[in-house]
Order: structure tokens, then sequence, then C-alpha cells
């Protein structure tokens, strides 16, 4: 049985999940680092990119799922050079977990968001 979690005005806007539960998968939209309580977001890589990691960990609770279930991450940065910075935060969270990652450098639809974070989960 299919599941669908929503977290923000977003999802209803363009007409998407923030997360799908399929079975044992999990897929979670490109997140962004809204801190969807206010809707504000930082102007600062780092900070957007933990807003985005518990965004993230918000969709696995809902879908009974934690992070060590990532099993694919995908960053995508309109601006590859600031990507390194954003490295520790990003062992911080997936260190020990070590999904498979791509890092892909394009336009995002705000300009001010800085990263967008997608991760593909298996619950066994």
């Amino acid at each position: 049985m299919r599941k669908r979690i929503s977290q923000s005005p977003f999802e209803e806007q363009i007409g998407y999940s923030r997360a799908v539960v399929d079975g044992p998968w999990i897929f979670v939209s490109g997140t962004t680092g809204y801190n969807y309580k206010d809707m504000t977001i930082s102007n600062d890589i780092k900070e957007q990119t933990r807003q985005c990691l518990e965004n993230i960990i918000w969709a696995l609770q809902e879908a009974d799922a934690e992070l060590k279930d990532v099993v694919r991450v995908h960053y995508i940065v309109p601006n590859a050079n600031e990507f390194e910075s954003c490295w520790p935060i990003l062992k911080e969270y997936f260190g020990d977990i070590r999904p498979a990652a791509t890092m892909f450098s394009a336009g995002l639809m705000n300009p001010q968001m800085k990263i967008e974070i997608e991760v593909t989960c298996y619950k066994s």
C-alpha cells in the first residue's frame, strides 16, 4: 500500500509529496533548507544543509524510518564551489551510513535556495 507524506505548502501548490512509501522503499523528494515552521530560509548554505537534513529526518520519521535506511542521496547545488563547505555537515549525518551519492550543479526554483537534497531509502 502506498503512503504519501506532506510537510509544506509547496506540495499542494505544485502537486507532489514530500515522501512516498511503497513497500520497503521510501522516496523523499528534493528537500530544501526551508524551516517549514515559519517558512524562513537561511542565507548560509551550511545552515540550509542542516535544515534540509532535519526536514528529511522528519519525513522519514513519518514513514517509520530513519536516516540509517538511506541507500542513495542526490545533492543539487547551484554553485558547485559551495558544496565542499557542506561536507562536514554531510559527514555528521551520513558518515556511518555512507549511502551512494551524486552531486549535481543546477539551478533551483528560488535563488535563495543554495542546496536541495533528495534521498531514497530501503527499510528492510
